[in-house]
């Protein structure tokens, strides 16, 4: 398989990177600023729009919806979580999905079976309400509706899409202590991706393959 995974230059992403490429899939990577990714900045369409014109004409089998910041970890509700804060962190775990995939659907309807995978999370889940992280929370819960909309009107397309909590993972995101490596959770995403088709589109799955409450 072909496979495009946004922010693959660390974390998950270089894991995902790590674990198709030492099977045999060919991966294009990209990151908002390494020598060996293509260049990407989630946020802005015109980098998009760049993108998707020097890879034209390529079949993309799965799309990887990796990219993601987690900036208001530690925000106190009193006086933190600004309003840049939300914007910022809303124009990456969001707009920066959809971007991606609309402007990669060509690349999409090129392959045989093509698929989208959105690296959401657990915290997205209105049936885990613990309080905090509210930006965090908010904008993966509206990865989650987004991905849910899009496997509906991508289904007559014959793109599946699946939507994914990754674990707890010990990246600089989740944090030393965490579950799980990057490596753990990459093989169980790969597994997710293998079997997302479009009997399954739609789905809010953990990384090892369990259903998660929407």
């Amino acid at each position: 398989m072909q496979i495009l995974i946004t922010g693959a230059n660390r974390g998950i992403g270089a894991a995902l990177d790590s674990v198709l490429t030492a099977r045999g899939d060919t991966v294009l990577g990209t990151a908002r600023s390494h020598p060996e990714y293509l260049p990407l900045e989630v946020t802005d369409p015109a980098s998009h729009q760049a993108l998707a014109e020097r890879i034209e004409g390529q079949p993309i089998d799965a799309l990887v919806c990796n990219a993601g910041v987690y900036l208001d970890k530690g925000q106190n509700l009193a006086d933190g979580y600004p309003a840049q804060m939300w914007a910022d962190s809303f124009a990456v775990n969001v707009t920066g999905v959809f971007l991606a995939v609309q402007s990669l659907l060509p690349n999409l309807q090129l392959s045989k079976a093509p698929r989208i995978a959105i690296i959401s999370s657990q915290m997205a889940s209105h049936t885990r309400a613990p309080g905090g992280s509210y930006i965090y929370r908010a904008s993966k819960a509206a990865a989650l509706n987004l991905g849910r909309n899009l496997a509906t009107d991508l289904a007559p397309l014959g793109i599946a899409v699946g939507i994914y909590h990754p674990g707890w993972v010990q990246t600089d995101m989740g944090g030393g202590t965490a579950e799980i490596t990057p490596e753990e959770a990459a093989r169980g995403l790969v597994d997710r991706i293998d079997g997302l088709n479009l009997e399954t589109t739609g789905c809010f799955e953990t990384w090892d393959g369990r259903a998660h409450p929407y």
